[in-house]
């Protein structure tokens, strides 16, 4: 009898909301390259995306989230930036919890796989 290792279930993971895709992996490194580095600008670099590109896909996820998830820093003496509020925190963590559970149901199916 053949091997079932032989087939993965494979799964790829996004929260969906009622304009459409709200929260997947390159949403969730953006927004932890902007708890990291403290600026859209610099997690645009960190990530090689256009500032603007990052800076509309933030824009997005505060409106369509029920509460912002970045809030940006006005500028002053050390200049401005952005930090995660505690929503985006969360959203990170959930995302990742969801993730999880996800693929660990796909690893349990991936054992009763035969063809």
């Amino acid at each position: 009898m053949a091997d079932s290792k032989k087939y993965s279930v494979e799964v790829r993971v996004w929260i969906e909301e009622a304009e459409g895709a709200f929260l997947g992996i390159g949403k969730i490194w953006l927004l932890e390259n902007i708890k990291k580095t403290g600026s859209i600008t610099n997690a645009a670099k960190e990530m090689k995306m256009a500032y603007r590109q990052a800076w509309q896909l933030v824009e997005e996820m505060n409106q369509r989230a029920e509460s912002p998830l970045v809030e940006k820093l006005l500028g002053g003496k050390g200049g401005g930036g952005a930090k995660l509020t505690e929503a985006g925190e969360r959203a990170i963590a959930v995302f990742y919890e969801v993730e999880k559970r996800i693929k660990e149901f796909a690893q349990k199916e991936t054992q009763n796989l035969k063809f």
